[in-house]
């Protein structure tokens, strides 16, 4: 296959609405492929890269060389290109980094440069997610998606999954199975509305409602002596984490997989900001910084234990078991009910203590990886600001032609900081209204950017507040999202930086 094929079959993703069609254009794809491309290829149809990190970004893609006339690049040689990026450190690497990129982006065409850009920079939104993608390899494999979704429970990256599928059918995906020191995708909670939504599909039996906490995500392997640690997004953090690493080393088990969050307390015994566990949990300096900000871990669930796989049993066994070999205080906060006033009860106690909210969790369910379920609700304070929209970027894919992520601002003083961007929320209504109502207010224009008379007030909702060097006002905003643009405000009556910052619990 060549990249130009790829490209065009994303560009026709992004470009449908329905579902099925998406998948059918997924499944045509990887259909044709050569049996040894077909883990690179799934795996960029997924909007994902097999590299880990590549030391690229917007600010080093900026300037690329002009594109090629024609297209000669195969999925294999990109990726072969991004695997040697991703080698390069030390010494005359920057030097290296950028020829490397005129090497690569100089043989891409003008599409295929804008689908490397969005690639690898994790702007690929084609509308192509993990769970098409895995109905696309069963219809092009001709196996059941079961088996599919099975066998990708324990696969790190899609692109093996398909490469199994499409080579040995149903047969190969039998070899995916949990196994210690090996991977495994978690399993994610559904937001909820509030407390009632989150018990509305349990017919009032009883539920397991744990504190939500804002840390990092960690799944911790144990075979004998060896640990591994690992994040939600199944990188390897084991030597930077020490702590956690000796923490699970004492406990009196031969192999355990466990499933839980770290983050840094305060003395008060209060979460930090995100960005210190974050900052922490990611350091390659973790012996010099553990003394100062330690990692607390908290464990929730419980895999695997001593040779037995737990992923089938209901919630209530593996939470027993979970506590059997865990002491207490690294066991996430957990209470069983069944009454919502006991729960919406916890929720204000756990959001007293100044974590994020709560998860309630299905005693009956199993161990659902890599799957978004009902099993697992989360239920989090809903947060809401009116800022300014300071400008807008044009879209891509099904959007293109439109107007769609807006840059929002809080007002500082006399002027105007940014906190950040979103296109979330938007409906297909609001995208038209937008873009008319921006190119009214335009003012200039810089690449994909419309810069905006600042006046249009928008209500967004967010997760919370965040330190950010990025952008001006020193704060962002956690998965900010459209509520509704309000036409009652004037830019005047828009919420504060401070009160951000006051949101944050990061002072002013």
């Amino acid at each position: 296959m060549r990249l130009a094929d790829l490209v065009r079959t994303s560009t026709a993703v992004a470009a449908t609405r329905s579902r099925l069609e998406k998948r059918h254009l997924l499944a045509a794809a990887l259909a044709d492929v050569d049996p040894d491309e077909a883990d690179v290829v799934a795996t960029f149809l997924s909007g994902q890269l097999r590299q880990r990190r590549t030391g690229l970004g917007w600010r080093s893609l900026g300037s690329v060389p002009e594109p090629a006339d024609e297209p000669t690049l195969a999925p294999l040689q990109v990726d072969a290109a991004l695997e040697a990026l991703s080698q390069l450190s030390g010494p005359g690497s920057r030097q290296s980094r950028e020829a490397a990129v005129v090497e690569l982006f100089g043989r891409a065409t003008a599409p295929e440069q804008d689908f490397l850009r969005r690639l690898v920079t994790g702007e690929l939104r084609q509308g192509a997610l993990d769970a098409l993608l895995l109905e696309a390899i069963a219809e092009a494999a001709d196996v059941p998606i079961t088996a599919v979704r099975r066998a990708a429970m324990y696969s790190a990256y899609t692109g093996p999954v398909a490469a199994a599928a499409l080579a040995g059918g149903e047969a190969a995906l039998v070899d995916f199975r949990l196994q210690v020191l090996r991977p495994v995708r978690p399993m994610l909670a559904s937001p909820a509305a509030d407390v009632d939504a989150a018990l509305d599909d349990l017919d009032g039996a009883q539920v397991a409602v744990d504190a939500k906490l804002d840390g990092v995500r960690i799944q911790v392997h144990r075979a004998g002596a060896e640990v591994m640690v690992l994040t939600r997004s199944l990188e390897d953090i084991t030597e930077r984490v020490p702590e956690i690493v000796e923490l699970v080393g004492t406990l009196g088990v031969r192999s355990v997989i466990l499933d839980g969050e770290a983050l840094v307390l305060g003395a008060d015994g209060r979460p930090r900001p995100f960005q210190e566990t974050g900052a922490r949990a990611l350091s390659r300096d973790a012996e010099t910084l553990r003394g100062a900000t330690p990692l607390t871990s908290y464990f929730f669930d419980v895999l695997h234990l001593d040779g037995r796989d737990l992923v089938d049993l209901p919630a209530r066994d593996r939470f027993a078991l979970l506590d059997s070999v865990l002491p207490a205080a690294a066991v996430v906060p957990r209470r069983m009910m069944a009454d919502a006033a006991d729960v919406r009860a916890f929720f204000d106690e756990v959001l007293a203590r100044g974590h994020e909210g709560i998860v309630v969790k299905d005693l009956a369910a199993p161990y659902a990886a890599g799957r978004r379920g009902a099993a697992w609700r989360k239920v989090k304070p809903r947060h809401t600001l009116d800022l300014v929209v300071l400008a807008v970027e044009w879209g891509s894919g099904r959007r293109h032609g439109k107007l769609s992520n807006i840059h929002l601002g809080a007002r500082d003083g006399d002027s105007l900081v940014m906190l950040g961007k979103t296109f979330k929320g938007m409906t297909d209504e609001m995208l038209a209204w937008q873009t008319q109502r921006f190119l009214e207010l335009e003012t200039g224009r810089h690449g994909n950017v419309v810069e905006v008379r600042p006046e249009q007030v928008v209500e967004v909702a967010f997760d919370g507040v965040q330190r950010s060097s990025r952008y001006p006002g020193g704060v962002a905003l956690r998965f900010a999202r459209v509520l509704r643009y309000r036409e009652d405000k004037t830019a005047a009556e828009a919420d504060t930086l401070d009160s951000v910052r006051t949101i944050g619990g990061l002072g002013t």
